[in-house]
């Protein structure tokens, strides 16, 4: 999909300082991408590379120190209404409430998007047939399985048909048969919706399932960018190679940020 003519993200020369009593730490040193309609786009590196705080920048939750970004049609620093109205964020750590139930944040979610609680409960009904929560709707979240959760959290951050949808880590901690339902369930997001789907992940073998091309990011830069079988075949010279080897010849670290002898 990369190939799309149409783009729904422009990021250019994209930074973040953060002032510490030690001294400026540039998290982010320059990021310039271009992401299509439609598009898959894993946005991998190791611990600490810029890639939760490139995603706050991008979600308007975190100011950049400089450059500039458009995300549907929406400029990041003028507009940053037009771009939340677009786009949908579900964080590494979630935020769901344990006492409340899956209705309840459904209605909830739709509500902050200036729903009438009519258009409101038909959306939540919508969500809860299209990602399998319709049988756990009078349940509090709290009760639900990690899979459940995130199926859930999902489906808030797709309340308002957003064009593009930031998954930060949305998968960590699930168990295998979670996350491949979780991986069926982005694929048929952008299978059914035509929406671009922004992944972080530790999980290589998540981003070569999913990802149409895949960014790696290390030092707050990229310093690699394809297809997972270009990368494969650019840096192991071995098609039938893991991304996870690729990344390792990128990086020389693993996707938690260990170092590697390779």
């Amino acid at each position: 999909m990369s190939s799309l003519s149409s783009s729904v993200i422009r990021i250019r020369g994209l930074t973040r300082t953060f002032q510490l009593k030690s001294g400026p730490v540039h998290a982010v040193r320059g990021i310039d991408l271009t992401v299509g309609r439609g598009e898959i786009l894993g946005f991998l590196g190791p611990n600490g590379a810029g890639k939760t705080t490139t995603l706050r920048m991008l979600t308007t939750l975190l100011p950049p120190s400089g450059g500039d970004a458009e995300i549907a049609g929406h400029d990041l620093l003028r507009d940053p209404a037009g771009v939340r109205r677009r786009i949908g964020y579900v964080a590494q750590s979630g935020g769901l409430d344990p006492a409340c139930g899956v209705r309840e944040e459904l209605v909830t979610q739709c509500r902050l998007h200036l729903m009438s609680r009519g258009a409101a409960r038909e959306r939540a009904g919508e969500l809860a047939r299209e990602l399998g929560l319709s049988d756990l709707m009078d349940r509090p979240t709290g009760a639900l399985s990690g899979g459940q959760r995130r199926r859930l959290e999902i489906a808030m951050g797709l309340a308002n048909r957003p064009e593009v949808l930031f998954l930060d880590e949305p998968t960590t901690g699930l168990d295998p048969g979670s996350r491949a339902e979780l991986w069926e369930l982005v694929a048929r997001v952008r299978a059914e919706h035509g929406t671009t789907v922004f992944l972080t992940t530790h999980y290589l073998d998540e981003a070569d399932a999913l990802a149409d091309r895949v960014v790696v990011v290390d030092s707050g830069r990229i310093v690699a960018e394809g297809t997972p079988a270009d990368l494969k075949t650019r840096y192991t010279g071995d098609p039938a190679a893991s991304l996870q080897d690729a990344f390792l010849a990128i990086t020389g670290r693993g996707a938690t940020g260990e170092p590697v002898a390779i």
